[in-house]
């Protein structure tokens, strides 16, 4: 979703209105289509005006596209704060899936939003998608263990990470969209021993 042109950075809005209109846009499109949802139903869910929803996004798929990289960038910096200080690179792959796996736990309308209301076509015009901070780490962390004998060394580090997010998106949909009742964290570890199993070297 590129963006265009707007009158002014929703940066410049209050917490609260920014919060509601989150909340507004986690609730309508993880229940319903996305086609099917009007701007007018955010702007009357959230309780600005229509004019509000336009002059800071100017689009419903801009909209949708902040609100996930809003929500995303906030797992970005848990999960880069739960590996500081982490060498080994079993234990880094463990606490990004642990991390991973606690915030869609607390917070399953987002993984909804990303994988039911974006097509993955569309994944590299968030911004938290191409952030080094996260991105980068994650892929040099799994060239690195390459490097070191760590991981499968047969195919390229993007692979590895491809085969990482395709298990667990398809994981967490499935998860929220069957209605389970435990927690995604409770399948932690044979999740990990799965993922494990085919990220390590042979």
């Amino acid at each position: 979703m590129k963006k265009t042109e707007t009158n002014a950075h929703p940066a410049s809005m209050r917490k609260a209105t920014l919060d509601r209109i989150e909340n507004a846009v986690l609730e309508l499109f993880t229940t319903r289509d996305f086609n099917s949802v009007a701007l007018i139903e955010v702007a009357r869910s959230a309780n600005v005006s229509l004019q509000t929803i336009y002059k800071y996004f100017g689009s419903k798929e801009q909209l949708v596209a902040y609100v996930l990289d809003t929500t995303l960038s906030r797992l970005a910096s848990r999960m880069i704060d739960h590996l500081e200080g982490i060498e080994d690179y079993r234990e880094r792959l463990r606490k990004t899936l642990w991390v991973m796996l606690d915030y869609f736990d607390k917070h399953p309308k987002v993984i909804l939003l990303l994988t039911v209301s974006i097509p993955a076509s569309r994944y590299q015009d968030l911004p938290v998608y191409e952030s080094p901070e996260l991105m980068g780490a994650f892929l040099g962390m799994l060239k690195a263990g390459q490097q070191k004998g760590v991981f499968n060394n047969t195919v390229s580090s993007k692979m590895l990470l491809d085969v990482f997010m395709g298990v667990f998106g398809r994981v967490a949909q499935m998860h929220f969209l069957r209605k389970e009742q435990d927690r995604l964290i409770d399948q932690f570890d044979g999740l990990f021993a799965i993922l494990w199993g085919a990220l390590k070297a042979n």
